[in-house]
């Protein structure tokens, strides 16, 4: 068991003749172990580097290593859910010396990419989608012919989305080929929730299972051919006996397990035997998240995610991230109001409710990863005259676009939405940028969209929000905010109207173009600065919907360009509906619009990623130049 983090990259003689998994099945067995400890070691290394997920690579390093070395590799697809599980299998898929960059602009991604290795048979970001997709190869490999085999390995918490149940009942029907592998840590990133999870448990404690099964199957193998029928009823029924039930094999599944998923060579026989087997199986393994590193095995919250080497405020200062502004509020309004119910999505870490669910356990609702169930949930709360505060993620709100829709805003039900994550978010990648919920939310009837651009706005339009009665959504970036202090005295804000925050200085009989940047959220410091070199004014737009039409017919007219700025995909967002709304009066041609563009954003800094997009206050500058040119 490793108690530190090595500085410098230790010595691993076994794991640098393994360049591609084809080497890696040159070992022998006996090689495995000490394999899996250099592996340990090195991952270790390179993610106390790089900083980036951590946790749960140490906890699936010996399944790795033995999905690799028994099946064949990229031929045999291994889909991995819950991608950042897959360090281990990046560093054995040729990415080895790569592994320190992870997470950079230059090194690898933080998920599966299928652009980035053949070895990673599916893009990975979202849980709850690898029994899915495998079902698909597994599909696909029937209708050819082949022989290839599809494996899923689904874990920490991943199962308890409806979508994996969803694709296990097809695979049963279909009888598919394919093996799913259940990684049983009991974690998501918090601890996992709900009946399922105590289902696990129960199963895993009931090691007289495994002990029947076994026993059994040498007991069978001696019974005469017309005996078999008999046999497999008198196994089922004995499985009722010593296991809290059946559930994988209704669903048309081969349960086998639950198995030690730290044993390389039971795994490796294991899965030997089950390559061979046909039809839909299922392999249960209990795991322990950031195994082989004592830290991360007594907190493996903690050490879900490490904080590159070389990371730290330069002034020392610490300042609240905009979860932290949530969390806090959600304390203060539940201290004024009974009616609060927060909900998260197996997400109370990222969304700052850990105090929350001490000081209101009867109000908190983890409902594990299920977004389109919180969502749901939400609303049927509100139907009893409650009022959920769903805190979200911009990205998995995607998930629930149905439900936001059809359950909340088509029947008005009053529900805020606290969406954390907003805009580009650094290392993680596209996966994790929630740059279209501007775009997917103004569409919708009903809903009230507000982006707050300091600490302080954030803390009053959440207050705002609650207010309404109705649909509406803050959505603020991840993050830190500028350090705008807060007041404990919560305001509403006048509903659909924005603010000057700047006015142009130049004589009204000046021949210089005027400019006016109409800012939604976070790009206004971006604005403010931008505007002194330009002398242009600056609005704090603050409502995307209901949009302050009035502010920008007014800066229409008193303007030569509107440039509008948002952390958004330009595509449906903000600045379509200024265009939209000035097109009625014939001043569309007067607009600029700057966001995110039509294409997927990668991983890097977020200051580099704002530079890509032009949302930085050089770029601005440089933009409207280029226009006013």
């Amino acid at each position: 068991m490793f108690t530190e983090i090595p500085t410098t990259r230790p010595e691993t003689p076994l794991l640098d003749q393994v360049n591609q998994p084809s080497d890696l099945r040159e070992l022998s067995i006996e090689q495995l172990e000490p394999l899996c400890r250099e592996l340990r070691e090195y991952l270790l290394y390179s993610v106390g580097q790089s900083g980036g997920h951590f946790a749960a690579g140490l906890g699936v390093v010996e399944l790795t290593v033995a999905l690799h070395y028994v099946f064949e590799t990229p031929d045999d697809r291994i889909v991995w859910d819950v991608g950042h599980q897959a360090y281990p299998h990046k560093i054995l898929t040729g990415r080895r010396e790569e592994m320190p960059k992870v997470r950079t602009a230059e090194g690898p991604a933080a998920f599966p990419n299928r652009d980035e290795s053949e070895y990673d048979t599916f893009g990975v970001g979202h849980s709850s989608t690898s029994i899915s997709a495998a079902l698909g190869m597994a599909l696909g490999f029937r209708h050819t012919g082949s022989d290839q085999q599809a494996i899923a390995v689904i874990g920490d918490g991943a199962i308890t989305a409806g979508m994996a149940f969803e694709a296990m009942n097809h695979a049963g029907h279909e009888k598919a080929n394919m093996l799913v592998i259940l990684n049983d840590n009991d974690m998501s990133i918090s601890q996992n929730v709900g009946a399922l999870n105590k289902y696990f448990t129960r199963i895993w404690a009931s090691r007289t299972y495994s002990a029947v099964r076994t026993s059994g199957k040498k007991v069978l193998k001696n019974l005469p051919s017309g005996a078999w029928e008999l046999a497999r009823r008198t196994e089922e029924h004995m499985k009722g006996m010593v296991a809290p039930g059946t559930l994988f094999e209704e669903l048309g599944f081969n349960y086998f397990g639950p198995v030690n998923g730290h044993d390389i060579e039971e795994l490796v026989m294991t899965l030997r035997n089950l390559k061979e087997m046909p039809g839909p199986r299922f392999l249960h393994l209990f795991t322990r998240k950031g195994y082989g590193f004592e830290p991360a095995v007594d907190d493996p919250i903690k050490y879900h995610a490490l904080k590159p080497a070389a990371s730290g405020s330069a002034s020392g200062v610490k300042l609240p991230t905009y979860s932290n502004i949530f969390g806090e509020w959600l304390c203060d309004m539940a201290a004024e109001d009974t009616r609060l119910m927060g909900i998260t999505p197996a997400m109370r870490e990222g969304s700052d409710m850990v105090r929350f669910s001490y000081e209101y356990p009867d109000r908190y609702f983890d409902v594990a990863i299920a977004e389109q169930h919180a969502v749901t949930l939400a609303a049927g709360l509100a139907c009893e005259k409650l009022k959920p505060v769903v805190a979200i993620y911009s990205t998995f709100l995607q998930r629930a676009y149905d439900q936001l829709i059809h359950d909340v805003a088509l029947q008005n039900l009053d529900v805020l939405f606290a969406i954390d994550r907003a805009g580009l978010v650094g290392e993680d990648g596209p996966t994790h940028h929630g740059a279209y919920d501007l775009s997917y939310m103004r569409c919708i009837p009903n809903m009230v969209v507000m982006t707050p651009s300091d600490e302080a706005e954030c803390r009053n339009m959440l207050f705002t929000g609650y207010q309404h009665e109705g649909p509406a959504a803050v959505r603020y970036p991840r993050g830190s905010g500028i350090g705008t202090v807060t007041e404990q005295q919560m305001t509403a804000l006048p509903l659909g109207k924005g603010v000057v925050r700047r006015e142009r200085t130049a004589d009204a009989d000046s021949t210089e173009p005027r400019v006016a940047l109409l800012a939604f959220g976070a790009p206004l410091h971006a604005a403010l600065q931008a505007a002194d070199i330009l002398d242009a004014t600056v609005a704090d737009m603050r409502f995307v919907k209901p949009l302050d039409a009035e502010l920008v017919a007014t800066l229409a007219d008193t303007h030569d360009l509107i440039v509008t700025l948002e952390e958004n995909a330009v595509m449906g967002g903000a600045g379509s509906a200024v265009l939209e709304s000035l097109a009625a009066s014939g001043k569309a041609e007067k607009v600029m619009n700057l966001g995110i563009p039509d294409g997927y954003i990668e991983q890097d800094k977020p200051a580099n990623q704002l530079k890509e997009i032009g949302l930085d206050a050089d770029s601005i500058i440089e933009a409207v130049k280029q226009r006013l040119s």
